[in-house]
């Protein structure tokens, strides 16, 4: 359940916080006070493009905080796997919006946008006129019926679309294999040659950081040679630090039995002096092994170079080339027989052909038996949403050939009226009608949808009167199992409001803010008196409201 909503600088908001409760959340206003800007502001919170202007002006940076209480197992085992670990029965998501760049955070962890929309979906359903509108389009109309037929049908619409995957690469593979045997015959030499290559070459892995390490020693040979000569000069001749080192260490001994202190100094500097003398033969040791040989230099340069131009042709490491003969040997075996080949993809794609129409007319079967359920029971809600004579009937036809949602295509059709046909839904319905429509359908799943909270926008687009009144029972109705929250500009809708918030527009001289508040029961009364008459509010229209309300 969405429990608090947090919004700082944003359009025509300064900073505002408001508390959520459960049941059914009404929010009214006049005209331009800034309603929409809830809903923009909970959108960006949950991952959504930025509004253009959506930033205050004159703010460098603006923010919006969510709070959710009671997240369902379900969730907590995605963040789990996210590693992330709410401490309690809570999530806050957080997004701030600076210089035109998002910063996303859940319980203070940054995520991605794309993270942020995946956790927003076990959270919070929004449904406004976008949404309405995507029931004209009937490509939708099949997310909308597997939706309502429940797992069973979206897992198996998940292998369907996996199978369907490698049904189309198998008819790619298969279509590009169908060349004339010369084409094939060209694509296997050059394979057989550059398979020879590499293998000719006897790669070993991490063989070519040790050789440019070799081939560094080598090419700077006498600046090594003649700096580690200067060394030994600087240690060996008299005065030098192995020879002054001897001569401390000689002084020291002849009073270190004079001071338990010193004698610690005599064992530290003739630790100096044991270190001096190996350093010179560890750098004798070198010289003499380190013997400029031309014919190992120019062995190395030309293993080197064979090293790099295998690499600037099949991968930039020893093991991207090894992959690289993995696959081309791999592709030749494939041409070495390409008749067999072709016939072994065949049968794979025969296979699968077998494997998706099984499970497509599974599919089907799941889906006409959840349409002709949902036929009913949402003419059943139509119906308590004033469509008295509804017909509602979801039309099948079989596909040509697979799709990745399977092998139907489906139309909802309707009849508002007494006499008149079944109609694609796009050819009939007005917004106010979409809007119940979609209404109607989020109800046929509200006992077993697990997302808690939904928000709906413009829900009274194009209805009043007993319309309305019935749209907003039906809201209520809802809110027994879910959190609802509704904006609204009908008083029908308002007066069965569990929580009546505010949002006002105040302007003075130097800016124009938007403020929002929960309304006590005579704050509602005063709200739904200005809805039902506008700004002169009378006795009548208080008493109209009252009984509005009570009646609600």
């Amino acid at each position: 359940m969405l429990t608090n909503i947090h919004v700082k600088n944003l359009a025509l908001i300064d900073e505002s916080e408001v508390d959520l409760s459960e049941g059914l959340n009404i929010l009214t206003g006049e005209t331009g006070a800034g309603k929409s800007i809830i809903i923009d502001s909970v959108s960006f919170a949950l991952g959504e493009k930025v509004p253009k202007g959506f930033l205050r002006e004159g703010s460098s940076d603006g923010f919006v905080e969510l709070t959710f209480t009671g997240i369902s197992d379900e969730l907590k085992d995605f963040l789990d796997s996210k590693d992330i670990f709410p401490e309690s029965d809570e999530i806050v998501l957080s997004r701030r919006l600076h210089g035109g760049r998002s910063v996303a955070k859940i319980n203070g962890e940054t995520v991605n946008a794309a993270l942020l929309k995946d956790v927003a979906g076990f959270l919070i359903d929004i449904h406004g006129q976008h949404e309405h509108q995507s029931l004209l389009n009937s490509s939708k109309h099949l997310d909308f019926l597997d939706d309502y037929a429940g797992e069973k049908a979206l897992d198996l619409r998940r292998e369907v679309e996996n199978d369907y995957s490698k049904y189309r690469h198998l008819l790619q593979k298969l279509e590009t294999e169908d060349r004339d045997e010369s084409a094939v015959a060209r694509e296997r030499d050059l394979l057989a040659y550059e398979v020879g290559e590499i293998e000719d070459a006897g790669l070993t892995p991490g063989e070519d950081e040790e050789l440019e390490e070799e081939y560094s020693r080598m090419k700077n040979h006498s600046r090594i040679a003649s700096s580690l000569n200067e060394v030994v000069r600087f240690m060996s001749d008299d005065g030098g630090a192995k020879d002054m080192t001897g001569r401390a260490l000689h002084e020291i001994t002849s009073v270190s039995d004079l001071d338990k202190e010193v004698s610690a100094m005599e064992s530290e500097l003739f630790d100096i002096e044991s270190l001096c003398g190996d350093l010179l033969r560890h750098i004798n040791t070198y010289m003499d092994e380190a013997e400029f040989d031309s014919e190992r230099f120019d062995e190395v340069e030309k293993r080197l170079d064979l090293i790099n131009r295998l690499k600037s042709k099949y991968g930039d490491t020893i093991e991207a080339i090894e992959l690289e003969l993995s696959g081309k040997k791999a592709r030749l075996d494939e041409l070495s027989d390409h008749d067999s080949f072709i016939a072994s993809l065949k049968e794979e794609l025969s296979d699968l052909e077998s494997e998706l129409n099984k499970k497509c007319e599974k599919l089907t079967k799941i889906r006409k038996k959840a349409a002709s359920e949902m036929e009913k029971k949402l003419i059943a809600e139509l119906s308590e949403l004033n469509f008295p004579e509804v017909r509602f009937e979801i039309q099948f036809e079989k596909t040509k050939g697979f799709t990745p949602k399977g092998a139907d295509d489906i139309c909802f059709l309707i009849s508002t009226n007494p006499g008149e046909p079944l109609k694609d839904l796009s050819a009939v319905a007005s917004g106010g009608e979409l809007s119940r429509i979609m209404l109607g359908i989020k109800s046929l799943k509200a006992d077993s949808d697990e997302i808690e909270t939904l928000i709906f926008d413009e829900i009274d687009t194009g209805i009043s009167g007993e319309t309305a009144r019935r749209v907003a029972v039906k809201m209520h109705e809802m809110a027994d199992s879910h959190q609802i929250i509704c904006i609204t500009h009908l008083p029908q809708i308002a007066a069965f409001a569990d929580n009546h918030y505010l949002i006002e527009k105040i302007t003075d001289k130097s800016c124009t803010v938007s403020t929002i508040k929960l309304l006590d029961y005579e704050g509602s009364i005063n709200e739904l008196a200005r809805m039902i008459g506008g700004a002169e509010v009378s006795d009548k229209l208080l008493e109209s409201a009252r009984e509005m309300k009570e009646n609600a």
